[in-house]
């Protein structure tokens, strides 16, 4: 099981009045003080610097005109992690890949973070939030198709080396493409998509041997995803995806007593609290299908972040594996339950961080985590069919 930390890099100063309606969309800039951000910033830093020392692994995320998330260039910090870290890898989840405009700049800079981390990076791309959208003008109808459409252009610029090449394609028009530098990992670097409950897009992803992972799903739904994606490949005759192929974002928090972990993870529980948005801004016409904006309005949506799931607090999180917390008896005995319900996964995505919680409470939790519950599980999510990135790497290094 690998482990990665992560922190959304949070502006959790709230004005105390009811003036602004989102923390997510409407909060105006000037309650942001430099002089405090760029403490939050460094702060942020150095939490991803101690889960390198700790055997930890990072993930970046970033999000745009919004205080839930300060980090709007997640390339920013990753090429920064790149060259202070020294073992960790370093995931992103990651480029937006329907809303950036260019594709190729997007490869050009995955190419020299790799090479800066001597081949440490994973590479998530995303289709983005659709709270986004709007700021961006981008289309709603055509996000996932644009999506794939830059993930298929950015591998064939990694791994195309004789020279440039013209690329036509249903949304993007490139001309003389010929990305310096190449990646450090050949042929290219581990490639990560993220979604909800769009079984054919999972499908999709480990079909062609990347890395699906999933955000604050209860078990029920995590088990549908990764299962028939499993199932899918049977169908198809393709072997069976590799547990590194799967990963999955809970909020986590570890304490030396139940008592300390419960007052920990009442800070991580911030993100789910206050990360909230307008209904109008949630789903866009055309971003999700029309059965599944029902649901979203109805409240039956089984993801983990919707105003339904949001009443029911913590425990129901936790008893829906959505929140780990505990003992490091408690937090192993979790993830182990969970593993085994959705049929295995490789990569377990921590959000240790959020709000106002400092440097110290959430060192403890990240060091109780590295160091009393990761022995434990390091054999999970080893199994492998050579058919993901696990099994490149390992074939990679014993060449």
């Amino acid at each position: 099981m690998e482990i990665y930390h992560f922190t959304e890099f949070p502006w959790p100063h709230l004005p105390p009045d009811d003036s602004f309606t989102s923390m997510r969309l409407s909060l105006p800039s000037r309650h942001y003080d430099p002089k405090i951000g760029a403490e939050l910033y460094n702060m942020y830093l150095d939490q991803y610097l101690l889960a390198d020392e700790l055997g930890l692994h990072c993930m970046i995320n970033e999000h745009h005109q919004t205080a839930t998330c300060l980090n709007a260039a997640g390339p920013i910090p990753l090429a920064i992690l790149a060259r202070q870290t020294r073992n960790a890898r370093l995931c992103i989840l990651g480029n937006p890949a329907a809303n950036i405009a260019d594709p190729i700049r997007c490869a050009e800079e995955m190419a020299m973070i790799d090479n800066i981390s001597y081949g440490r990076l994973d590479c998530g791309f995303v289709r983005g939030v659709p709270y986004e959208l709007f700021a961006s003008n981008a289309n709603p109808t055509e996000t996932q198709e644009r999506l794939w459409e830059c993930i298929d252009l950015c591998i064939r610029a990694w791994t195309s080396h004789d020279g440039p090449f013209n690329y036509e394609g249903k949304w993007l028009h490139k001309r003389q493409v010929n990305v310096w530098p190449r990646p450090y990992q050949q042929p290219h670097p581990p490639v990560w998509t993220t979604g909800g409950s769009d079984l054919s897009h999972a499908c999709k992803t480990v079909e062609r041997g990347h890395n699906f992972a999933m955000f604050l799903t209860p078990v029920d739904g995590l088990a549908r995803m990764f299962k028939g994606a499993r199932q899918y490949c049977r169908d198809k005759g393709l072997p069976e995806p590799a547990d590194d192929q799967f990963a999955f974002m809970p909020l986590v928090a570890v304490g030396e007593t139940e008592a300390e972990a419960e007052k920990v993870i009442e800070g991580v529980f911030w993100y789910v609290t206050h990360n909230k948005s307008e209904p109008q801004f949630r789903a866009p016409p055309g971003y999700n299908s029309r059965e599944l904006y029902a649901r979203f309005l109805s409240g039956r949506y089984s993801g983990g972040r919707t105003d339904a799931i949001r009443t029911k607090g913590v425990s129901y999180f936790r008893e829906n594996h959505v929140a780990i917390y505990g003992t490091p008896d408690s937090v192993v005995q979790q993830i182990r339950s969970l593993y085994d319900k959705v049929g295995g996964f490789g990569h377990l995505i921590a959000m240790l961080h959020s709000g106002d919680m400092d440097y110290k409470t959430t060192a403890k939790s990240m060091t109780l985590l590295a160091r009393e519950v990761l022995p434990r599980i390091a054999e999970l999510g080893t199994r492998s069919t050579g058919f993901g990135p696990l099994a490149e790497r390992k074939a990679a290094a014993a060449e």
